[in-house]
C-alpha cells in the first residue's frame, strides 16, 4: 500500500480541500485534534473497558492491553453490553461538534453542517482479524445524501501493528459498487480489490481520516496485543436529506434519554431538531439483497452468513425474516457442534 497523502498543511484553503476531496475521496488530517483531547476520551472508553474485563488484569489500564478471553464483536450481546456504556460518553459524542473537525466539514460542504447524531463507537480487540471491518463503502449503511463524510477518528496512537483504517483512493466516483456478504460490520464487503488504490499509514491519537461516503475503505487487523478504539462520526448539509436510522443511537441500543442522563451540555443533546432536518425512511434494497444471500450462505452451511443473519434477528421489523434467521442460526449452531463434539 502507498501511505496517506497528509492534508494538514492544506487544512487553511477551503478550494485545495475539495480539490484533493474530488480527487481522491479522502483526506488524512495529522493533529486534527488536540492530544490531549482524545486522551481524556480515551481513558474514559479504556476505564469502562477495564471494569467489564475487556482489558488483562494486572496490567495498566492506560496501556489498553486487551484480555483475549473477552475478545467480541458487534452484534454479539457481549459486545453491545459495553457498547452502551461507552455510548452514553459525553466527551465522545462532544469530538464529533470539535470546531477543528466542524471546520473542515463546513469546507467542504459550504453550507450549514449537520453533525449527524448517530455516532459509531469501534472496539477492535487483536489477534482476531476475522473482526476486521472488511471492504465496504457507508452509502448503503447510511442514504441520505452522497454527498456525506466519515471522519474516522481513533482513541489511541495506531502503529502498523495495531491497524486503523486504509482507502482506496478514488474509488468514490462509480456510485455504490458489487458487493457480497462478509463477517464484520456490517455484512457486506464489496468485490473488486481495487488493486493499486489503497493507501494507509500509521496513526497518532489526534490524527483522522475523512471520506466520502461512496469511498472504499477497510479496517487493517490488529496484530497487537492492544484493544483499538475508534469512533465514526459523520455529516452532511443540514438542507439535505438525512436517513431516519442516522438521528437515531447506534442500532437502537438505547434511546437519547438513556444517552442523555447526566450529560452537562444541551447544546449537544436534540441539536438537529433545531436544524429543521429533513428525515428520510431507510431504502431496504441493500440490506435485503444482503439478507437474501445470507440466508441461501446459511442453508447450505456456511459461516459466514452468520453475523448478517444476527443483525437481521435484532434489527429488521419484519418478524417471519427474523424467525427465518434465527432458524439458520439453529442449524450453524447444530452443524458447528456435531463438527466439534
Amino acid at each position: 500500500m502507498q501511505p496517506f497523502t497528509d492534508s494538514a498543511p492544506i487544512l487553511d484553503d477551503p478550494a485545495a480541500l475539495r480539490e484533493r476531496m474530488a480527487e481522491d475521496g479522502y483526506l488524512f488530517v495529522k493533529g486534527l485534534l488536540p492530544r490531549e483531547t482524545v486522551a481524556a476520551v480515551r481513558a474514559q472508553a479504556l476505564g469502562i473497558a477495564a471494569e467489564e474485563g475487556w482489558l488483562c488484569a494486572g496490567t495498566a489500564i492506560e496501556d489498553g492491553i486487551a484480555e483475549t478471553a473477552a475478545a467480541c464483536v458487534d452484534p454479539q450481546e457481549p459486545f453491545l453490553k459495553v457498547l452502551r456504556r461507552l455510548y452514553k460518553l459525553e466527551d465522545l459524542h462532544a469530538l464529533k461538534h470539535h470546531p477543528r473537525v466542524t471546520g473542515v466539514m463546513a469546507a467542504l460542504l459550504e453550507d450549514e453542517v449537520l453533525v449527524h447524531p448517530m455516532l459509531i463507537s469501534r472496539n477492535i480487540f487483536p489477534q482476531r482479524p476475522e473482526f476486521t471491518t472488511p471492504p465496504h463503502q457507508d452509502y448503503p449503511h447510511i442514504q441520505g445524501s452522497a454527498e456525506t463524510y466519515t471522519a474516522w477518528i481513533p482513541l489511541c496512537d495506531c502503529p502498523a501493528e495495531m491497524g486503523g483504517l486504509a482507502i482506496a483512493r478514488g474509488s468514490h466516483r462509480d456510485g455504490v459498487r458489487d458487493f457480497v456478504v462478509s463477517t464484520g460490520a456490517g455484512s457486506i464487503a464489496v468485490t473488486d480489490p481495487l488493486t493499486g488504490r489503497w493507501v494507509n499509514g500509521p496513526f497518532a491519537m489526534g490524527d483522522a481520516v475523512i471520506f466520502h461516503s461512496m469511498t472504499v475503505h477497510t479496517g487493517i487487523a490488529n496484530l497487537s496485543d492492544r484493544l483499538r478504539q475508534s469512533i465514526d462520526a459523520r455529516f452532511s448539509r443540514a438542507s439535505e436529506p438525512v436517513m431516519e436510522i442516522c438521528v437515531r443511537p447506534y442500532a437502537d441500543i438505547m434511546t437519547w434519554e438513556q444517552v442523555y442522563e447526566g450529560w452537562r451540555r444541551p447544546e449537544l443533546q436534540y441539536y438537529w431538531e433545531r436544524q429543521n432536518v429533513r428525515v428520510v425512511p431507510m431504502d431496504m434494497q441493500y440490506y435485503e439483497r444482503r439478507d437474501s444471500m445470507a440466508f441461501e450462505m446459511a442453508e447450505k452451511g456456511d459461516e459466514t452468513a452468520r453475523p448478517a443473519l444476527m443483525r437481521v434477528i435484532q434489527r429488521d421489523k419484519d418478524a417471519a425474516k427474523r424467525e427465518r434467521a434465527q432458524a439458520l442460526i439453529a442449524r450453524l449452531d447444530e452443524a458447528r457442534a456435531a463438527a466439534t463434539g
